[in-house]
């Protein structure tokens, strides 16, 4: 039963880590396409920076899941909690960071709470309507 769940976390892992990079190339056609439209280069790198922060986002809280789950299955011990309570921590301040950045204000501080993948999602939809000359 080990087993099964440790390849579960290093699916988790992957997922986490195969987000981030297909957000980045995301994020940089979006940009590019932006920047062909003539909406100039301050909105293309808007783009690229909103879109990449909420892949990166969305990569840190799917690489968290995946700590929790490998911690949880294996034998537990006051080292790997204490272990996984600062990698925790410490993408939850990476998390913190990025969201204040992307947004611009505290996340306790913004009316509805968005997700990573909320992000990168708006930033797809926005694109969508720029080609369409909406």
């Amino acid at each position: 039963m080990e087993d099964l769940f440790t390849a579960v976390a290093v699916a988790f892992e992957t997922i986490g880590a195969v987000s981030m990079a297909l957000g980045f190339v995301l994020a940089v056609i979006l940009s590019i396409r932006a920047f062909t439209r003539r909406q100039g280069g301050a909105a293309a790198f808007s783009v690229l920076r909103t879109t990449l922060g909420g892949a990166i986002l969305l990569g840190l809280e799917v690489l968290v899941a995946a700590d929790l789950i490998r911690t949880i299955t294996q034998k537990p011990s006051l080292e790997d909690a204490l272990i996984l309570a600062i990698i925790v921590l410490i993408r939850t301040v990476l998390s913190i960071s990025i969201q204040i950045e992307v947004d611009g204000v505290l996340p306790w501080r913004r009316a509805l709470l968005t997700s990573g993948a909320q992000v990168v999602a708006g930033a797809v939809t926005r694109d969508r309507a720029a080609s369409r000359g909406e």
